[in-house]
């Protein structure tokens, strides 16, 4: 009898949460927007979209699941998508595709969280080998579909078409839809709208009224950003988790081994509320109020992801040729040597004043070997929130280094000049500041006391040198390595490398964290200690 009371309690219980569900069911409107565009859908679309929502719904513990995937990986994609300049309303897609299962394979073998294709995954950039494989990487593979739509966007200019595009390819969607929707704003779905937009809709719906920060057991994602070599065993102690927690959310890592070619976003889950973001000391309050703060600027996470800016994807052994790299996600160059505008210009086929416009450069300034150059509009902002101000930096640099519009850097922070930039300033690269606010100040480590000598060699023309600390107390010691920066140019091996330098090919690798296939990019940055 006691059992079957608890069996009867568990049946009252499934069925109030699955009517409760079921009365949540949001219902297909009549009219609704889509990226840029007003889609209206007739009667009997609703209905066949509305058929598709119920389904959502139909098992409540499997929407369950699928809604906390969806909290988990969404804030990464959002921010993928919004830097790559492609509407946020495309996140629905990735959910339609794969259900956010990083190791979902398709009939057609297709992988992944937005399903590539061996082939189409290289053609954006993505490695996949038996080492690693991005398609599994949720914040690689978004990069990779935000430029995959984003170019067949080019072609149509109406997101909708890019969209089908996606499943059916760009010749395919050419095909089915010529030119009948390029530049429109307002499109009618109908019984003979495509099928994979009107599934795409039902997703929208769905899943678009119930997105959140947290899971339903308060769990988010965290993302770490790792250069190579390494493993997860070795970055399971670092964060504290698991291995098989790491292994469980980083299936793109086949064997466990993180390689050193480029860096890789790790994500693993956390339980509790969101951190909040450390206080920064601004200019205003007393020096007293410093205590507050322990960490300084320079061991500040913000401090340091800057160093991977900017983020460089591509053929990068051709880095100086049109159409081969992108830089944060946008279509740029690398100049091999310093040279006009003009020149510059007609080399990587882009015409003088649209140079300028895109690098916010000044008419006459001179393209600097080394430089990283935009053949596409940059973003109005940036993939992270803030950056904390070097000496030496201008406001430039900071918009090259990021893919952000010097006008919205400007404006953000409410800075026109470089002379108002201070080393330690915290600017915003996403939100504007509010008027009257004073830009926040953080401490960045005292410079050693100065000493009687300082070791200053001559650099080679590739060598750009780091202000030195090493000094000479008296004339019994003996000095310090020199610490020289090499930027890697074409034909740069380690080998002529190493001979340039009188060091040993062993001693660039360690000091660089080089892995054993002994791959270096151009434009990479090369520490060097010299006697």
């Amino acid at each position: 009898m006691k059992t079957n009371s608890i069996t009867y309690l568990l049946f009252i219980l499934t069925l109030f949460i699955s009517q409760n569900l079921l009365a949540q069911i949001p219902q297909v409107p009549a009219e609704l927007e889509f990226a840029d565009i007003v889609v209206r859908i007739n009667p009997q679309a609703r209905r066949e979209i509305q058929l598709d929502v119920d389904a959502q719904y139909r098992n409540p513990s499997y929407f369950k699941v699928k809604q906390d995937r969806v909290n988990l990986y969404m804030p990464l994609i959002e921010r993928e998508l919004k830097n790559s300049g492609v509407p946020v309303d495309l996140k629905y897609l990735v959910i339609q595709e794969s259900g956010l299962i990083g190791d979902a394979v398709s009939t057609s073998n297709a992988v992944g969280f937005w399903q590539f294709k061996q082939g189409t995954a290289e053609e954006v950039f993505l490695r996949v080998d038996n080492q690693i494989d991005e398609r599994k990487n949720i914040v690689s593979s978004t990069k990779g579909a935000a430029l995959y739509l984003k170019k067949h966007n080019n072609t149509f200019d109406n997101w909708m078409c890019a969209l089908v595009s996606y499943q059916m390819g760009l010749g395919g969607a050419k095909a089915y839809f010529g030119t009948q929707y390029n530049g429109k704003q307002v499109v009618d779905v109908d019984r003979n709208t495509h099928w994979y937009f009107k599934k795409f809709l039902a997703h929208k719906i769905a899943f678009g009224s119930h997105t959140s920060t947290l899971t339903s057991n308060g769990s988010y994602m965290v993302e770490e950003r790792v250069q190579g070599p390494t493993t997860l065993a070795a970055l399971s102690k670092k964060y504290g988790v698991t291995e098989k927690h790491l292994e469980e959310y980083n299936l793109w890592t086949k064997n466990g081994k993180i390689p050193g070619d480029r860096v890789y976003t790790v994500v693993y889950v956390k339980n509790g509320s969101l951190p909040i973001q450390p206080a920064v000391i601004t200019e205003s309050q007393p020096k007293t109020t410093t205590t507050t703060t322990t960490t300084t600027a320079s061991n500040s996470h913000v401090y340091k992801q800057a160093n991977s800016f900017p983020r460089i994807n591509g053929n990068t052994t051709k880095a100086s040729q049109a159409d081969q790299i992108t830089v944060n996600n946008l279509d740029g160059v690398q100049a091999a040597q310093t040279t006009t505008q003009s020149t510059f210009s007609d080399r990587v086929g882009v015409k003088e004043n649209k140079l300028r416009r895109l690098n916010d450069l000044e008419k006459g300034e001179r393209i600097e070997a080394g430089e990283y150059y935009y053949t596409e509009k940059k973003n109005a902002s940036a993939e992270v929130a803030t950056h904390i101000v070097r000496p030496g930096e201008t406001l430039w640099s900071i918009s090259q280094k990021y893919g952000i519009k010097l006008s919205s850097l400007k404006s953000k922070n409410r800075i026109r000049r470089d002379s108002e930039l201070k080393a330690g300033m915290v600017l915003n690269l996403q939100e504007h500041r509010k008027r009257g606010e004073e830009i926040p100040r953080v401490a960045l480590t005292a410079p050693a006391p100065a000493r009687q000598a300082v070791v200053t060699p001559t650099p080679s023309p590739t060598v750009s040198q780091q202000p030195s600390s090493t000094t000479i107390q008296n004339n019994t010691s003996a000095p310090s390595p020199t610490r020289l920066t090499h930027t890697v140019a074409s034909g740069d091996t380690l080998f002529n490398i190493s001979k340039r330098y009188g060091v040993s090919v062993n001693e660039l690798k360690d000091w660089n964290n080089i892995g054993t296939q002994n791959i270096i990019s151009i434009g990479q940055k090369l520490v060097i200690f010299r006697p």
